[in-house]
């Protein structure tokens, strides 16, 4: 079967669910990889992105508390914070020079009023009003509209008037509602997150999206999952990126494995090409390593994400990597995986091109 595939993708043509369910079935990870990396330079050529930025989460407290998740807390619960709108402030003036965007999303602090979300915004754009904002998640979008009694889409044109520039991918866990009901019952569904994110794109704000692989989901469970984003962006075009997110188990009620590197470079190529209409596909370096993301971008991914600076939600679960790293380390990661580094703002939009070596085009 994976023969005809070949001919379809080859063709430009679009594949099944059935099709991409095989795919994952198949052992032949190099055709695979050759398959993805073909359609990734006919989109992006050879080139490779990061971007400077830097996360930041104002709290871990939060009402609902996902089984997957090692990060959230309790209000009074060991370990729980909440930064004031000054801290932010402060963190910010002291990332480094270059910083073109600030990735922010966290837990549905109880008592905050939509108002805090508002000002943190305001704030930023203020007095940093170079960097792009990307920030906040489907789930926490979904949980301002109901403590603000705004309908969703007057809450996203709020956030956008206060400098939101784009949202997050993060909520989106698996669709399927057998399985989300196990990872996160608390959290809105998959049909909900789908809505707002169109209503997102309705209102002129790009986004992003994610998918949570290698717990006990099903092959089935995620190629559901990509056909629908695939269809919604068939609708709207208003998804900038698509992330798998590598399980992490440790500290978490759920428990378990983290997924094997065949299966990451698995999902980052089948992800790539069945998400045809998706501009790009990320491999998120902390939750795959320095070394599998360099790997992914020879198997569909264009993108390892950023310098990040400060992350705290997969390093809670486990993760093995740092918490960041310097451009000149992303730079150099692109470079030995064959590909050109290129420095992008929020919106892919080439900054500084390098070569091979030293020099800049």
């Amino acid at each position: 079967m994976i023969e005809t595939i070949e001919q379809k993708i080859i063709a430009g043509e679009r594949i099944t669910f059935e099709e991409a369910v095989a795919l994952f079935q198949d052992d032949d990870i190099h055709t695979l990889g050759k398959l993805a990396t073909s359609v990734a330079e006919k989109k992006n050529g050879n080139r490779a992105y990061f971007i400077q930025n830097r996360h930041i989460n104002p709290t871990n407290i939060c009402v609902n508390r996902c089984r997957f998740c090692a990060f959230s807390r309790s209000k009074g619960e060991k370990g729980a914070f909440e930064l004031s709108i000054d801290e932010i402030s402060r963190k910010m003036e002291l990332s480094p020079e270059g910083l073109r965007e600030v990735h922010i999303v966290g837990g549905l602090h109880p008592d905050r009023a939509f108002g805090y979300y508002l000002s943190l915004l305001r704030m930023i754009k203020k007095h940093f009003p170079h960097i792009h904002i990307k920030a906040f998640t489907a789930v926490e979008v979904d949980y301002f509209s109901r403590i603000s009694n705004l309908g969703l889409r007057d809450t996203l044109l709020s956030l956008k008037d206060s400098g939101l520039d784009a949202m997050t991918g993060g909520g989106a866990e698996i669709f399927a509602g057998n399985i989300r009901e196990r990872l996160c019952p608390e959290k809105i569904t998959g049909e909900r997150w789908l809505e707002v994110h169109k209503t997102a794109h309705l209102c002129g704000i790009k986004t992003n999206a994610t998918m949570l692989y290698g717990h006990f989901e099903s092959y089935g469970d995620r190629i559901d999952h990509l056909v629908r984003l695939r269809k919604l962006q068939d609708l709207t075009g208003g998804f900038q990126a698509f992330i798998p997110l590598s399980y992490h188990p440790k500290n978490t009620d759920m428990g378990g494995r983290y997924p094997s590197g065949i299966d990451d470079l698995k999902t980052i190529a089948i992800s790539r090409l069945v998400l045809d209409n998706f501009p790009h596909i990320k491999a998120y370096w902390v939750m795959l390593g320095e070394k599998l993301s360099q790997v992914a971008l020879l198997f569909g991914a264009d993108d390892i994400d950023g310098t990040v600076i400060e992350e705290k939600i997969t390093h809670a679960a486990g993760a093995m990597t740092g918490e960041g790293l310097t451009k000149e380390q992303m730079i150099n990661l692109i470079r030995k995986a064959g590909k050109i580094p290129v420095e992008r703002d929020a919106f892919y939009k080439a900054v500084t091109v390098y070569g091979c070596r030293n020099e800049n085009r």
